[in-house]
């Protein structure tokens, strides 16, 4: 759309799909890990729900999957979508196994990064880091480990109604929760502004880059990848 230089200078290529269709089998996992912890932890109806079939449509939710992914695309972001579980808390045995079933997504995704990363790893053998020329199964792996673990530090933020405030939540005093709860879905607009700053983009971006650097992963050429993948080049 006109005005958005993010989303104007996206190439919508075959990886760009790939990379799109990864990231929601991505949500999916997140989203039954969320259903799985809870179904252990003693709620079933996440069962009646249809949660642990691993049906896509069933992690569709009105905000995270249409609403916040259109305001992304209106701003000038790429609207990656996400995804919902309903859990009944009160089901759940403990306040511990509450704070498991908020953890579990963000585990899932630090899983999914250690496989993608192992493919890909310089040590491994199978992707040159130099090369530029590099195949297309390599760079879709590249951008999903960045994505795997951006969603990580995104979901780990404690604001309501990320992970990261579903896992302190259970030992917050009743006062605390009351409040960041009130924020509703505002939470998510105050951190879209904030990450709008340089200074919170730059912080992010540097999380990203010392996870890939300490697990091996050249960030110059897996960051290569992503800008493949959604621009069309490797600047």
């Amino acid at each position: 759309m006109p005005g958005s230089p993010v989303v104007a200078a996206a190439q919508f290529s075959p990886l760009f799909f790939a990379v799109l269709i990864c990231w929601i089998l991505s949500v999916c996992v997140h989203e039954f890990s969320h259903a799985w912890a809870a179904y252990l932890g003693g709620d079933r109806s996440v069962r009646e729900k249809g949660y642990l079939g691993f049906n896509i449509f069933a992690y569709v939710h009105p905000v995270t999957s249409l609403l916040i992914p259109a305001v992304f695309l209106a701003m000038g972001s790429l609207p990656l979508p996400g995804g919902a579980v309903y859990i009944d808390w009160h089901a759940l045995r403990s306040k511990h196994w509450a704070a498991i079933v908020s953890a579990a997504g963000p585990l899932s995704n630090v899983v999914l990064f250690l496989m993608l990363a192992a493919l890909i790893h310089p040590a491994v053998g199978l992707v040159d880091p130099d090369n530029d020329a590099q195949p297309m199964w390599a760079m879709l792996l590249g951008t999903m480990c960045v994505l795997e673990i951006q969603s990580v530090l995104f979901n780990l933020i404690p604001i309501p109604p990320l992970d990261g405030f579903g896992i302190i939540e259970p030992y917050l005093p009743p006062e605390t929760v009351r409040t960041a709860r009130s924020l509703g879905w505002g939470g998510l607009v105050i951190i879209y502004f904030l990450f709008a700053s340089d200074a919170a983009g730059n912080a992010f971006m540097d999380a990203t880059d010392a996870i890939l650097g300490w697990f091996g992963l050249p960030f110059e050429s897996t960051w290569r990848f992503y800008n493949y993948a959604f621009f069309g080049s490797s600047e």
